[in-house]
């Protein structure tokens, strides 16, 4: 949609909102289109093109025909909006239920859904439906980035388009190209999966985003309709989970501190009788440890390099194999220009390239914002919105050149920002949110759901209520939020997170005995607690760690020992801006290192807070992130097997080539 096509449809919009009777073609082909020289054939075809378009928006065309009184009097058809089929309903809500929703639209602020939610929460705040509430500290749950396939698939599943991948299976280790009908996707056992049609099969299959080694290709020309009253959360109860498998690893003595934790008590395992796997090198332990999903731990094996050596069984070897392979491939590949925009704001959340529908719907998002909110700065307007002032102002633009067909200058929507501060004094019946789409539906919806593993959350009438609420608001779109599942967000560490929650509540020191798998090492520390927040159900403490002397984050799984110290915190100590917040404090001494994201890796430019982006050719990613430690890089790098490569500084990226090439020569061929 082009920028001119946007002013049309909005105007076409304003014009069918605001007449009682409705407007006959030839009206909206006259003052709308200003069309004198397509024939009729053609713009009866854009018309109907538009009407499609206000549908996808929400707003049905409803077409009124007169029969006319007799044979010199003929039919007439008119068209109009209906005022009130298209908005939101009214949502009271209360302060108990405005936080349990805020906490459910946090979920996904940094995931798949994190733009949906906002845009959900920003329409219930211009109906007046939010009040204010406060977070509580250490029930701040979010859901982890599941990579741009996690993107792709939704997009996919809400317009029902088809999808083709290529799957690792896991029956028959075999890479497939698969031709499937997404369905639905939800997490289980720590794991998202795809729960779909497979067209080549005929039946329904489960598909582990994990074992994906292509990026989604969206069929878009090609549409199916899904089951009836599907329900993914139920489809996923019935799967088994994978059982305990046995992984025999050849160690680098002393190293790997979380690895040997994990291992059975002997450490050391001598090869079994008739086994062709030699005794481990000199230097070297034999672990065996266990597991359960070969990629989720061939990720990590992957990410020790040359300190690791997978002896059996063979599936792990592989898959180990297989990444460092490709991240070596990606290594040495040529370079692709480098060049940033000149004026490059903060990067955007990565996903679907911003296209102009997406200004339209943000114009029909700003209006009842501008109502709501009048004499705002237009600063922190584009910043609500996450846009520049750049593009606020060209939608400002466009939108005060917008109104009734040849309406006088009261019929145009008035805005003003002269004085940097926006107001609005004619909104032109735009100023009532229009309904949830299926997408705001799912976030606000689905996380609540989520919100359902945590006991103090669980156990109140709040939640039940607000999920009432929205499923009434949403109507129809809700009815969708089935296709979607939510991971579960109950800490594994349960005394450690009440033993931190109360030392946040009367503000006291604490002490722990911390592992530190980028040092692959255990240091005790005292630390000033703040708050908790988690991604999936690893839960972080962001506190002040006086032994560092500033903001540190710390995942309760890696705490050895939590104990008070009986000293109150020190008044050094503040929380790192509102939250969300962000896993890393930058710092003014962090290195600025330039990555390379190929189309599968771009959600990795959220995950890390990239400071400046830069789209490739065929969908990939320049990537300017911050680092505070530039010593794990070849660790990152080699994780995530060809999705992501090292481009500057120059000595990062040969210490990574290095890493990869010292740690695929264990496995010779």
């Amino acid at each position: 949609m082009s920028a001119s096509r946007t002013e049309r449809l909005l105007n076409l919009l304003i014009a069918l909102l605001n007449t009682t009777y409705g407007l006959r073609r030839s009206e909206l082909r006259e003052k709308v289109y200003h069309d004198t020289t397509s024939s009729d054939v053609a713009f009866g075809r854009k018309f109907e093109r538009d009407k499609g378009e206000l549908r996808h928006f929400g707003f049905d065309v409803e077409t009124v025909t007169d029969k006319g009184w007799g044979s010199d009097d003929p039919a007439t058809t008119r068209y109009r909006i209906g005022k009130d089929s298209n908005r939101l309903p009214d949502v009271s809500l209360t302060a108990a239920e405005c936080t349990v929703l805020i906490l459910a639209a946090q979920l996904w602020e940094q995931a798949a859904l994190g733009s949906a939610a906002v845009n959900a929460v920003r329409k219930l705040q211009a109906s007046g439906g939010l009040v204010d509430a406060e977070l509580p500290a250490g029930v701040q749950p979010r859901i982890r980035p599941a990579g741009q396939a996690f993107e792709d698939l939704v997009a996919a599943m809400h317009a029902q388009h088809p999808v083709s991948f290529r799957y690792l299976a896991g029956s028959t280790g075999k890479e497939e190209e698969r031709f499937v009908e997404p369905w639905g996707l939800g997490s289980r056992f720590g794991q998202w999966y795809l729960v779909a049609r497979d067209r080549t099969r005929g039946e329904k299959r489960f598909f582990r985003l994990s074992r994906l080694t292509s990026a989604v290709t969206v069929l878009e020309q090609e549409r199916f309709t899904p089951p009836a009253d599907f329900n993914v959360r139920a489809e996923l109860a019935g799967l088994a989970e994978l059982p305990v498998r046995t992984a025999v690893l050849d160690v680098q003595a002393g190293r790997l501190h979380g690895l040997r934790q994990r291992a059975f008590p002997d450490a050391v395992v001598p090869a079994a009788a008739g086994s062709d796997a030699a005794a481990p090198a000199p230097g070297r332990d034999r672990l065996s440890v266990p597991y359960r999903d070969a990629e989720t731990l061939a990720e990590e094996l992957a990410s020790y390099g040359p300190r690791v050596l997978v002896v059996s069984p063979a599936e792990l070897a592989a898959s180990v194999r297989r990444r460092l392979a490709a991240a070596a491939e990606f290594a040495v590949s040529p370079l692709p220009p480098i060049s940033f925009p000149a004026l490059s704001a903060p990067a955007p959340r990565r996903g679907r390239k911003r296209t102009s529908e997406d200004q339209l719907t943000r114009m029909l998002q700003l209006v009842p914002f501008l109502v709501h909110n009048q004499g705002l700065h237009i600063s922190d307007v584009a910043a609500n919105f996450g846009i520049t002032r750049q593009e606020l102002e060209a939608d400002l633009r466009i939108l005060i050149c917008s109104g009734l067909p040849e309406g006088y200058p009261d019929e145009l929507l008035d805005i003003q920002w002269d004085d940097d501060h926006v107001t609005i004094s004619e909104d032109l019946d735009l100023k009532r949110p229009v309904r949830f789409t299926v997408e705001e539906a799912c976030a606000l919806l689905t996380g609540l759901e989520t919100l359902n593993g945590l006991p103090e959350l669980a156990e109140g009438s709040a939640l039940e209520s607000v999920t009432l609420k929205l499923m009434a608001a949403a109507g129809a779109e809700g009815l969708k939020a089935a296709a979607l599942s939510g991971p579960e967000v109950a800490p594994g560490n349960s005394a450690a997170l009440e033993t931190a929650r109360e030392a946040i509540r009367t503000g006291t020191q604490l002490r722990l005995r911390y592992f530190s798998p980028l040092r692959d090492t255990v240091s005790e520390r005292d630390i000033d607690p703040l708050r908790l927040y988690s991604l999936d159900n690893t839960w972080y403490l962001e506190a002040y760690c006086h032994s560092a002397q500033g903001l540190r984050n710390f995942r309760l799984d890696r705490i050895e020992t939590l104990e008070t110290t009986g000293r109150p915190v020190s008044e050094t100590a503040a929380p790192g801006g509102s939250f969300p917040v962000k896993l890393f404090t930058p710092n003014d001494d962090d290195t600025v290192v330039l990555v390379e994201l190929t189309r599968r890796g771009t959600g990795l430019a959220d995950e890390y807070y990239a400071e400046r982006t830069a789209e490739l050719p065929g969908g990939g990613l320049l990537a300017e992130i911050r680092f505070g430690s530039t010593d794990w890089l070849p660790m990152f790098v080699a994780q995530h097997g060809g999705t992501a490569r090292i481009l500057q500084p120059p000595e990062l990226a040969d210490a990574s080539r290095e890493w990869l090439a010292a740690a695929l020569a264990q496995y010779g061929d």
